[in-house]
This record gives structure tokens, sequence and C-alpha cells, in this order.
């Protein structure tokens, strides 16, 4: 069964513990937590020694399970910390972006080298390290995302793959999916208006809202045998946004997601 889950940094204006109530409230089966430097760090890895016992609390009070974590950065200084308290918390994926710029070959070549290195030592923690495709990155679209596939063959690396940033990079996602979906392991998902760099205001990244082909995209996950987590990942929450109206971000989204996988007989 395909698990869903919802990024706390949609919560970012919360504590953890009410992101994790309204998850749940919700209908959802995880989270992933976010320990985004300077946006979002609900999973603080200066001190996570100290929180783990009530992240821990948190999730099962509220019946959910962690499903990942978003430290974004390819930072070795960030990363290490992160997989240590991913194994000791309990949460299997750690979710980089790439970095560097779009088109710039040697970038492309040392976000690869990196991500090949990071990867190796996620593995002596025994958790996995994915990476996905981001608009205005080295890695970008599903020909530089096959070069990464291609370059790391480490079990411990895998492919988040995000059809909001793949349909920026110009494709349609539900017909991308199939050439990467032996390495995925992990989907960020949310709805995105055109193709602009930007995702847009948090309502239209609510799934159903946008123009990208949701649908299809389940249909080829499915299809392809994917069993991972799907977990919505909307940004751009800000401190005017109410609790309520970041609750039905979530909300509407799940109802639309629950109800495609359920057509499908993934749910």
């Amino acid at each position: 069964m395909i698990k869903l889950g919802v990024n706390s940094v949609l919560f970012k204006q919360f504590d953890f513990a009410e992101a994790a109530k309204h998850i749940a409230l919700a209908g959802y089966d995880g989270v992933e937590i976010a320990a985004i430097q300077g946006m979002c760090e609900h999973l603080d890895l200066s001190r996570w020694k100290e929180q783990k016992g009530e992240l821990q609390a948190i999730v099962q009070e509220h019946g959910l399970s962690f499903l990942s974590t978003e430290v974004a950065s390819l930072k070795e200084e960030r990363l290490l910390p992160a997989f240590e308290a991913a194994a000791e918390i309990g949460i299997p994926i750690v979710n980089v972006g790439p970095g560097g710029k779009l088109g710039v070959e040697e970038d492309l070549r040392a976000s690869i080298d990196e991500l090949a290195r990071m990867a190796e030592k996620a593995a002596s923690f025994g958790v996995t390290l994915c990476v996905k495709a981001h608009v205005g990155n080295a890695i970008h679209d599903t020909p530089t995302t096959l070069r990464a596939m291609a370059a790391i063959s480490s079990p411990s690396f895998g492919i988040d793959m995000d059809p909001s940033h793949i349909h920026r990079a110009g494709e349609n996602a539900e017909q991308a999916l199939p050439a990467v979906l032996s390495r995925v392991k992990h989907v960020h998902i949310r709805d995105c208006k055109g193709r602009e760099q930007g995702p847009g205001p948090i309502e239209q990244q609510a799934c159903g809202r946008g123009d990208i082909d949701l649908f299809g995209y389940c249909r080829a996950m499915v299809d392809g045998k994917y069993d991972g987590p799907v977990v919505l990942e909307v940004i751009g929450a800000a401190p005017e946004h109410s609790l309520a109206q970041v609750s039905i971000v979530a909300a509407e989204s799940y109802g639309y997601l629950n109800a495609i996988l359920k057509q499908l007989n993934a749910r």
C-alpha cells in the first residue's frame, strides 16, 4: 500500500505537535519532518538528541509514522547529523536538493559526485539518501536525473520524484516517471498552475487545483509497482496563513490523492 504523508514545512508557523495533530486529522499515514535550515526546523539537527523522545511520542500519539525528513542541503555538516538522527529516531529517508546551477556541466558533475559520496555515508547509518530534480539546479529534469542514476550505484541512493519540478522543466510528469521509476524511493507531490519557476500560492499547490495530470502520474506510479511514500510538500506558508488554511490544503490534497489511489487499488 502506498503511504500518504505531509512535509511539516506546510505547518512551519506551528510547532511539530500541532503539525502532527492536524496531519493525522486530515487522514494521512505519516509525516516528513522538516529539517530545512532557515525555513523550517521541526527537526533541529543541532539538538536532535534532546528532541528524539518527544518527536517519537508525538507521532505515536497521533498514529503516524516518520516517512522521511527533508534537509534540502547537500552539505556534509548538515547531512552527517541528519543521517545519525534519522537512524536513531526511525526515519528511513533523508531528502536533499541537488544544488548547482542549471546548464553548468561542472556543477552537474560535482553534484553527482557529492551525492555518490554522501550516499555511501548514508549506507553506514542504514538510511537512504534521495535527491530530486529541482528547477534551476544542476539536476533539473529527466535527462540529468538519469545521469545521476547511471553514475551512482549505491542501494542507499534513490530518486525523490517531484512532478511539479518536472512539470516546470517543460516535461509531462506522468510520461517522465517510468524512465526513472526503478530508482524512485520517495515522491514529493503538489500541484501548480502553468510552468513558471515558482509553484505559486499554497492554495494552488493543493493537489487537484493545478495543471499537472496527477491522476496520470499516480497511475504511472501504480503501474510501475511503486509502493514507497507519497508526501505532500507545499512551500510558501506565511505568518498570515492560519492553522485552518494550511490544514485545508493538507486535507483537500489527501482527499484527492486518496480517492485516486483507491480507484487504482493502491490504498
